[in-house]
């Protein structure tokens, strides 16, 4: 059995230091002005979540004015998520690194995986053989990062914390999750999660809606969806979320052009729309065509 969809979590859940890390670790943080490593520590240390925040880079002794280690075995305690902002070729190491100490998690925020070709989607395979080996979860390729206003948790790069409230939104489009944050000010409204799934070379709906179903801050779940990811993992963890919680979902690649923008963010075809409207159906999902909809129903 997949660790994230123990039903019974007898343990407490295994995304719970996802969601609720002791430890984050930025590889690939720097002070340059306007970069993804920037943003993204700055994020992270301007929203307390109560734990610990170690920039990683080998070429800076301090970042943003913190300490910055040379590696992950130079951090002072273990690290429960890395969050990976380097060129794609460099992340099959840092993948192992991770495995090597142990972290649970990488947030992988870096394109240039599938999306790309046969170059890419063998980088693509070598992460995930040295993740499983390691059972090492993985968020990303591609993506933004994830967000937890009931928490103060913002590992992203978004350009705002969202403010709390009670929906959680995941999404594979980094640029989808920008938008709605963006609108959700002017409509005040907040959110309990805010996840960006990318490319979903890992963890996918199935393992998030498991999550969000067990989550006391979480009343409804929204999807914005470019490919379905493993439909029947999707189908069984939304029939079962859908029990206490509605599920609104909206889902790109409808029209041609979608789904040839959908492909090329991440790297998969978008599957027949009567098929999963059927799908849906059946799990308890309802689908909605315009954005605005998906917030209003939740």
């Amino acid at each position: 059995l997949d660790p994230s969809e123990d039903v019974l979590q007898l343990s407490g859940h295994p995304l719970d230091s996802l969601f609720k890390p002791e430890s984050i670790a930025v590889i690939g943080a720097t002070d340059r002005v306007g970069s993804v490593g920037r943003t993204l520590l700055k994020n992270l240390i301007s929203n307390p979540f109560g734990g610990a925040v170690y920039p990683v880079n080998p070429k800076r002794d301090h970042v943003l004015g913190i300490t910055s280690f040379k590696s992950l075995a130079a951090c002072p305690k273990r690290v429960d998520v890395a969050v990976i902002i380097t060129p794609a070729a460099s992340v099959p190491a840092l993948i192992q690194e991770c495995v090597d100490n142990h972290v649970k998690h990488a947030i992988i925020i870096s394109a240039g995986f599938r999306e790309v070709g046969p170059e890419g989607a063998k980088l693509e395979e070598e992460v995930q053989a040295i993740a499983k080996k390691g059972h090492l979860r993985i968020v990303g390729p591609n993506c933004l990062g994830i967000i937890c206003p009931t928490s103060g948790l913002n590992a992203s790069f978004a350009n705002l914390m969202p403010a709390p409230g009670s929906v959680a939104f995941i999404s594979q489009s980094g640029a989808m999750i920008t938008s709605v944050l963006d609108w959700s000010v002017s409509q005040k409204v907040g959110f309990s999660a805010v996840i960006s799934i990318g490319a979903m070379m890992d963890m996918d709906f199935s393992h998030m809606i498991n999550y969000l179903a067990n989550d006391a801050a979480t009343k409804s779940i929204v999807l914005y969806m470019e490919t379905i990811g493993d439909a029947r993992k999707f189908l069984s963890a939304a029939r079962e979320a859908s029990l206490t919680k509605p599920i609104i979902v909206i889902k790109g690649g409808k029209t041609e052009a979608a789904a040839k923008a959908a492909a090329s963010h991440t790297g998969s075809l978008a599957g027949s729309d009567a098929v999963l409207d059927a799908a849906f159906r059946r799990a308890g999902v309802l689908r909605v065509e315009r954005v605005a909809d998906l917030f209003e129903m939740a």
